[in-house]
């Protein structure tokens, strides 16, 4: 049946791309003879853009298509840094100039909290450093192709294994590392037996690169002999001071998802990194999270932190500390709240520090029951955001000044229109490009009551 739209979701289309969107798609409208629209997602593209694509999906009255050509390209558009960019699901923007990416999400942050109902936004005031080699952690893919052991990633748009010979956007050292261990897995018969078990491999540096830890993920130890493996890697990349293996039991559902349970296996060296940021040092036990890019966490800290005084700061999903530690030379007394709080607990001591191993809602809970009020909270949630819940106590808690680190601004916006509603002013609006290459968005939102 001819809806107007063409003939079957493989039709070929011509579209003028008007901007893009979260998620790294390029938005377009296709009209029909009626004068109808629907609004088509082609990724790679960039706004102004005249491209012939190949619709792949259509519902309602949206569709995606797939890039064939470009009939009339930007002047942003450059060639790509990776020979696997638009295989990769790693990366969305390698086709665009730099600044330009820049651009795009400053624009595309913007749009996305107005949607959410805020007015009278802030300029974002944007900060950005080093585009490439910027990683300091990567996890990769290990598998036999064609009788090669390989490493790689995900096909973009599936689950498949994509084997690399390069990734740009990775510290050097993590790649030596990755092609050391492909040599081991060729060239020595006892560390091809712990190569060959592995179902992924991690790799995190400091940011100096001068220290490496490696996690090794298998369904099954192949048994002895890891110390020796770890010793003759170390053999080619001396930087490597401790490894682990993390042995994968079976996938159990969870909330709508299956969550990897993971137990500890055999281990070589120390247990994990001392992490030299923003004037301190921090521990970070192997596989614990750390902010990924090695040339903005300075930057980051000093913009929450700087010139920020008091008798009392909570720094919640506090992780290892990171904003915790630079809080104590403002403030007389600091609470960090973690509710994996194994490196939080054993570092963060001291007069004036406090770890508390708490989900973020318990804490605010007993807060507002004892009404404590801070002169500073400070919360940098996952990708979920904090939600109605801790907006809610946030807004019993009244802290004279709030700021929030967000990895999405969908749920950034949510959270901050409910802060808002509640009183508080936002102030400043800063974007923070922790993932160039990529539609990812790291942003910093001051709030004042």
């Amino acid at each position: 049946m001819d809806n107007g739209f063409g003939s079957g979701e493989e039709s070929l289309v011509k579209l003028q791309i008007e901007k893009m969107v979260y998620g790294g798609a390029g938005l377009a409208h296709q009209t029909d003879r009626s004068g109808a629209g629907r609004a088509i997602f082609v990724p790679f593209t960039l706004p102004g853009e005249v491209v012939e694509a190949r619709l792949t999906e259509t519902k309602g009255e949206s569709g995606e298509a797939a890039l064939v050509c470009v009939v009339e390209g930007s002047k942003d558009r450059v060639g790509p840094g990776c020979v696997h960019f638009g295989e990769c699901g790693g990366c969305h923007y390698q086709h665009a100039a730099y600044g330009a990416q820049l651009g795009l999400k400053r624009g595309i942050l913007m749009e996305t909290l107005q949607r959410s109902g805020l007015t009278s936004l802030p300029e974002v005031q944007v900060h950005s450093a080093e585009a490439w080699r910027y990683r300091n952690r990567i996890r990769l893919r290990v598998a036999e192709v064609a009788g090669e052991l390989r490493v790689g990633y995900v096909q973009r748009g599936s689950a498949e294994f994509l084997p690399v010979r390069m990734c740009p956007i990775a510290a050097p050292l993590l790649w030596r590392a990755a092609e050391a261990l492909l040599k081991l897995g060729r060239d020595d018969a006892a560390s091809a037996v712990w190569v060959r078990a592995a179902v992924e491999v991690e790799f995190f540096a400091t940011a100096d690169e001068s220290k490496l830890q490696m996690t090794v993920l298998v369904r099954k130890e192949p048994g002895r002999g890891f110390a020796e493996f770890c010793g003759s890697l170390q053999g080619l990349v001396p930087e490597l001071v401790g490894a682990g293996v993390a042995v994968l039991a079976a996938d159990v559902p969870g909330r709508g998802r299956k969550v990897q349970r993971v137990r500890e296996g055999a281990a070589w060296g120390v247990p994990g990194l001392s992490y030299a940021a923003a004037g301190e040092s921090y521990w970070v036990s192997r596989g614990g999270f750390f902010q990924v890019n090695r040339f903005l966490i300075d930057s980051l800290v000093q913009l929450v932190t700087a010139g920020r005084r008091g008798e009392l700061a909570w720094d919640l999903y506090a992780g290892v500390g990171l904003f915790s530690r630079a809080l104590g030379r403002g403030f007389e007394q600091v609470v960090a709240v973690e509710a994996a709080a194994g490196d939080l607990t054993q570092t963060f001591k001291g007069e004036g520090r406090q770890a508390v191993a708490a989900t973020t809602v318990e804490f605010l809970r007993r807060a507002v029951v004892q009404r404590e009020r801070p002169e500073l909270v400070v919360m940098d949630p996952p990708r979920a955001g904090v939600g109605a819940e801790v907006c809610a106590l946030l807004a019993r808690v009244q802290a004279a000044e709030m700021v929030y680190v967000s990895c999405d601004p969908v749920t950034l916006g949510r959270d901050l229109k409910a802060m808002v509603d509640s009183g508080y002013r936002l102030m400043e609006l800063h974007m923070v490009d922790l993932f160039p290459q990529t539609f990812h968005v790291e942003t910093m939102a001051l709030l004042r009551r």
